[in-house]
This record gives C-alpha cells, sequence and structure tokens, in this order.
C-alpha cells in the first residue's frame, strides 16, 4: 500500500468512513452491557419479552465489542460479552415473585438460550483471535525483510 506523508500506510476509503473507537477491556464491557440492556428493554418493550428476538441481537453485539475492543485488551473480549447477554436477558427472563423466582427465571433463560450465547461468544473469540493473529503478523513482517 502507497504510504501517506507520515509513513503510516493508506486505508481503502469504504473504512476511513467506519468508525474506529477503540475501548479499554472495561469500556468493551460497559459497551457490551449497556447494548444488550438497551435491547432488552427494546424487546421488552416492543416485542412482549421474546428472547429470539433478543438472542438474534446478541452476535452483532459480541462482533461490536470484539472489533472495537483496542489491540491490548482483545482478551476480555470473549469474557465481557457472556456477562452482558446475561446482564441484558435478566429483565426479559419472565421471573415471578421475589429474588428467587427472578433468579430461577434468570437461569432457565440462560439454559435454554444457551445457542445464542454460544454463538456470540465464538464470533467475539473468532474476532479477537483474527484480530491477535494479524497483530502478530504484522510485527513479525519487518523482521523477516530485514
Amino acid at each position: 500500500m502507497p504510504a501517506q506523508s507520515g509513513g503510516a500506510p493508506r486505508r481503502p476509503a469504504v473504512a476511513r468512513r467506519l468508525p474506529r473507537p477503540r475501548l479499554t477491556g472495561l469500556g468493551g464491557g460497559l459497551f457490551a452491557c449497556t447494548a444488550m440492556v438497551l435491547v432488552g428493554g427494546v424487546c421488552w418493550l416492543l416485542f412482549s419479552s421474546s428472547l429470539f428476538v433478543y438472542g438474534l441481537f446478541f452476535p452483532p453485539v459480541a462482533a461490536a465489542t470484539a472489533l472495537w475492543v483496542r489491540p491490548a485488551d482483545l482478551i476480555t473480549a470473549p469474557i465481557g460479552v457472556p456477562i452482558a447477554f446475561a446482564a441484558g436477558v435478566w429483565p426479559i427472563s419472565g421471573g415471578s415473585g421475589g429474588f428467587g423466582g427472578q433468579l430461577m427465571g434468570l437461569v432457565s433463560a440462560l439454559s435454554l438460550h444457551a445457542g445464542w450465547l454460544y454463538a456470540g461468544t465464538l464470533v467475539a473469540a473468532l474476532i479477537a483471535l483474527v484480530r491477535k493473529a494479524v497483530l502478530i503478523g504484522r510485527r513479525r513482517l519487518p523482521r523477516r525483510a530485514a
């Protein structure tokens, strides 16, 4: 790729228009938790607490978290997104009466919709793994040329 005046490689035109937030590990977890709680609220209001709709939104949020976390904190993405899934599913889990009923509703929702949980976590882990491999490849590239 041709270099700019500062020596950094130029990004394609499409990539230049996309946002490049770099979240810390804690910021990535907070982003995922906030996004999933908002998705849970929307599902509660518009889709009568549909866990299927909630699950459909989880892999994109997991992917965004893994893409936006900074390179030094890549390991936190697959750790934070399952916590975000649990935080967001709590309001729509359908527990009844008291803390024990709410807790049982949460456990039931997590166990019955574990497929979405695994899918989103796998998406975040694969993206983090690929990003880490690319970073390692870029570090080794100048050594091979020398």
